[in-house]
């Protein structure tokens, strides 16, 4: 059988347990497609399962990666195919793992073409990130306008990271005011540039900015990577009938809320997490960015960014930057 070489996870651990290995190239199923794989992108759930936190749904490779771009080389074109997507394209993908690897399988509906002029590393750099932002903050989020036709506000936590920067940029591209936070002035000022209003959340508070900057009204929507302590002070900063999604626990996994709270003010707390989701689920979301936000990157009205990019082989390197925060926006693996 033919071979590849891919990053797996030895043990739980540090970046150091990630190592390069040959295995078999995967063979695509019903529905499914095999990517050449040229380049793979770096996500907080990658960290999180090398340090046996975060373990791959059932039937998903061991190895990690969540998204990936290459050349489209086999598979099974004849289910649906909403993008036309054939032999020889070079596309996106959304995985469930595995793109930690020079070839990958993933299914047809979570497949995106490569946006117009962009590279096939910056291609790669968008599934996880748009996927998760679409599905949280415009689905789950309702994202949109208020009664007398205004766009509502956005408030991101952790405006620099690689969601961060996507929320920032489709809010802002599709008409909406925008606050973020970031935890240093260069990180204020990278989420500026891509359309916010930054709070740097070590000399600030984000409650009362976000209230000052909304007239006292406060925020319809916040993104939240944090949890934790967190969540009580975003209620305080939520508009009523607001909406808190939670989409990662960075600063823990308990919180402590006031009730009467939500029930006065008609706030909804909710998150979710992608990986596990179902293929069908995943397909409408790409159907959603395709019609929504690939136009934009055409456009010039949104584009990737990249903070640094490795090859493969030096995956824990990519992990040690990830782990370190000191990134603003994606880190990128190359075959």
């Amino acid at each position: 059988m033919a071979s590849m070489q891919a990053i797996e996870i030895a043990h739980p651990g540090g970046p150091d347990v990630l190592r390069l290995v040959e295995r078999p190239i995967p063979q695509p199923g019903t529905g499914e497609v095999l990517i050449k794989v040229a380049a793979s992108g770096v996500n907080r759930p990658d960290v999180f399962q090398r340090m046996g936190r975060y373990e791959p749904p059932p039937g998903a490779s061991d190895l990690p990666g969540l998204e990936v771009a290459g050349e489209v080389v086999d598979g099974d074109f004849s289910g649906h195919n909403p993008f036309g997507i054939k032999r020889g394209d070079t596309a996106c993908a959304l995985l469930a793992g595995g793109g930690y690897a020079q070839y990958a399988v993933a299914p047809l509906g979570q497949c995106l073409p490569a946006p117009h002029g962009l590279s096939v590393l910056e291609a790669a750099s968008l599934p996880e990130n748009y996927f998760t932002v679409w599905s949280n903050v415009f689905d789950r989020g309702r994202l949109g306008k208020r009664e007398d036709g205004s766009p509502e506000t956005l408030l991101v936590q952790g405006g620099s990271s690689g969601i961060g920067v996507t929320a920032i940029q489709l809010a802002h591209a599709l008409g909406h005011p925008v606050f973020a936070t970031a935890g240093s002035e260069e990180k204020c000022r990278a989420c500026e540039s891509l359309g916010a209003r930054a709070i740097n959340y070590r000399t600030d508070d984000f409650v009362e900015r976000s209230k000052a900057w909304t007239d006292g009204i406060g925020v319809d929507v916040i993104l939240d990577m944090v949890a934790g302590d967190y969540v009580a002070r975003e209620i305080e900063a939520l508009a009523e009938d607001g909406r808190l999604v939670l989409i990662a626990t960075l600063g823990g996994n308990t919180v402590s809320v006031d009730a009467s709270k939500l029930m006065r003010r008609r706030l909804n707390v909710t998150g979710s997490t992608l990986r596990p989701r179902s293929p069908s689920f995943k397909a409408a979301i790409a159907a959603k960015l395709y019609e929504y936000a690939w136009p934009l990157f055409a456009e010039g009205r949104l584009r990737p960014v990249i903070h640094a990019t490795f090859p493969a082989a030096n995956a824990a390197d990519a992990h040690a930057l990830m782990e370190s925060s000191g990134h603003i926006g994606k880190i990128m693996l190359r075959w």
